[in-house]
């Protein structure tokens, strides 16, 4: 075999064949049994108060199945110059649009009104791209323009709506929608329209059902309530004012009221089950969704119609809502004590306490100044004390019964030679060679 291979066999048996065991050494020292000290206080405090008392970590939790459904009330009255609106009352019926939607729903606050389209031939809008024109040659009979309002004839008009501009003529509904909004939202009555929220919970795995319609309420009291965070009864008021909610996402001012936006109304119930479950109450959360300081897509809007016959004539209203969309979203959680829930979180935690050995030992064999010694006592290399016996065994002693040195003191109980005749003689934990008045002397540990 040869030096190459036997030098790798040594390394792979070393790293693969060594066995390790635990040595227990005792270190006298303040600041290192202080810090072991700490850390392991600090290891208990983490267990006990993050993991037991704040997070609960005696309990099994169970997520909350919901369900929501919103009100609105309120009335708003527009008496408006535009002839395509003019005098009208607006009810929940007119600006709840569609009337129910999936733990949502929407409030038309500002709209543009195209009323009485039918379908015949008209200018195309002046905004759309593409329709623009300076003959016939450049409308094409049949061409339709995706983002236009209805099927090009092949004529060039002149635009009524703005200047020394002509568009192709259109098939489609007409007129077509002239799309410029108000000054200030029409709905000016909108901040004063309220919401009623109904939420109900159940917590599957413990039978529990909860309500945010709470069992102390009654009809007088929800017919004058205003949710008011700051109030210990009314921050638990279902019904909410639609000026308040935007004061609450810091989204009040007259953008989002004239060209809409978006809004989260989160309900979270964190309930701790193990006492009265009439202290499981829900906690609402407010945020505004959409990003107005957006340079493009700003608000919210869609359109909609009104389709009717007038006379033998089929006639639609056409209408570009413009609100607030709002989205109810509902989180519940709820634990009791489980035991196993317990101890593995409790076993855990003592499993821990093993990281302030680890970070001990880290500092005693590696950053404090007597690293040498400590690692010395901390590791017995069993195969070199092995070699050191075979050795001794290769040069046998003989014992002397007892012995005066040159200097002529007694000397330990014993008297060693060697095979070349040279005196040892044992003192407690050392050898030292003693005899002729010319020997070395020396001493070493057994």
């Amino acid at each position: 075999m040869g030096v190459k291979t036997q030098a790798a066999w040594k390394v792979f048996s070393s790293n693969v064949f060594d066995y390790e065991t635990q040595k227990v050494v005792q270190i006298n020292s303040l600041k290192i049994g202080i810090t072991y000290r700490l850390i392991q206080l600090g290891i208990v405090l983490y267990v006990a108060v993050w993991v037991m008392y704040y997070e609960k970590g005696y309990q099994a939790f169970d997520e909350a199945v919901s369900g929501v459904t919103a009100k609105l009330k309120g009335v708003a009255y527009t008496n408006l110059t535009d002839t395509n609106i003019g005098a009208t009352v607006w009810d929940a019926a007119d600006y709840v649009i569609p009337p129910q939607q999936r733990s949502a729903f929407f409030v038309m606050t500002n709209l543009v009104m195209t009323p009485g389209q039918t379908l015949r031939t008209c200018e195309e809008s002046h905004d759309i791209a593409g329709n623009d024109c300076t003959s016939d040659k450049d409308c094409n009979s049949g061409n339709i323009v995706m983002l236009g309002s209805g099927v090009q004839t092949g004529r060039c008009v002149a635009s009524t709506r703005k200047a020394n501009l002509s568009v192709c003529e259109i098939y489609g509904w007409c007129p077509t929608e002239y799309d410029v909004l108000p000054k200030d939202f029409i709905l000016a009555n909108a901040p004063n329209f309220t919401v009623m929220l109904k939420n109900s919970i159940e917590f599957p795995r413990y039978h529990i059902k909860r309500r945010n319609i709470l069992g102390w309420m009654d009809k007088k009291f929800l017919s004058n309530c205003r949710y008011n965070p700051n109030s210990e009864k009314m921050k638990y008021c279902p019904i909410f004012r639609l000026g308040d909610i935007m004061e609450y996402t810091e989204a009040e001012h007259k953008h989002i009221w004239n060209k809409g936006g978006m809004v989260s109304i989160h309900i979270e119930w964190n309930c701790d089950l193990d006492y009265n479950e009439e202290q499981c109450l829900p906690k609402y959360i407010f945020r505004r969704l959409d990003d107005f300081d957006s340079p493009v897509g700003k608000g919210w809007n869609f359109r909609f119609s009104h389709h009717y016959m007038e006379g033998n004539v089929h006639k639609r209203n056409l209408v570009k809502a413009y609100g607030i969309q709002f989205f109810i979203t509902v989180y519940g959680k709820g634990g009791k004590f489980h035991m196993l829930t317990f101890s593995m979180n409790l076993g855990s935690g003592l499993a821990l306490l093993g990281i302030a050995t680890v970070l001990c030992d880290t500092i005693v064999l590696n950053i404090t100044r007597k690293r040498e010694v400590y690692r010395n006592a901390r590791v017995d290399l069993v195969a070199q004390k092995q070699k050191n016996l075979k050795r001794d065994q290769l040069n046998p002693l003989r014992i002397i019964p007892k012995c005066r040195n040159s200097l002529g003191r007694e000397i330990g109980s014993s008297l060693i030679a060697d095979s070349n005749k040279s005196f040892q003689c044992l003192i407690k934990d050392k050898v030292q060679h003693c005899g002729e008045s010319n020997a070395i002397t020396y001493s070493t540990a057994v």
